[in-house]
């Protein structure tokens, strides 16, 4: 990379990430899996508490790739920045890193 390219690179915008990893593990056979959910088009408007709220939901299911299939259940809710503010799963347990 020359020069030039350097100096191209320090003024080129930061491109924002729009990604939230979950990692999980499988109650039943206790494989780790992580997925993503981009949070620009996975997450669905939640009217279910407040009407004028402005809060975000997203529901994944996860299927593992080795011996077992069994099916991973996630619920996601966020914020109106698209924070993570609650949680919950069937089928396995949140993995923290």
């Amino acid at each position: 990379m020359g020069f030039f390219d350097q100096l191209a690179k320090l003024f080129q915008p930061k491109t924002p990430d729009f990604s939230f990893w979950v990692k999980v593990k499988c109650s039943r056979c206790g494989e780790v899996l992580t997925t993503r959910v981009n949070l620009a088009n996975d997450l669905s408007s939640d009217y279910s508490d407040n009407p004028n709220a402005d809060t975000y939901y997203c529901r994944k299911v996860i299927v593992g790739d080795k011996l077992c299939f069994q099916k991973i259940e996630v619920e996601l809710n966020f914020n109106s920045k698209r924070r993570l503010i609650n949680r919950e799963i069937s089928g396995g347990e949140f993995v923290d890193d």
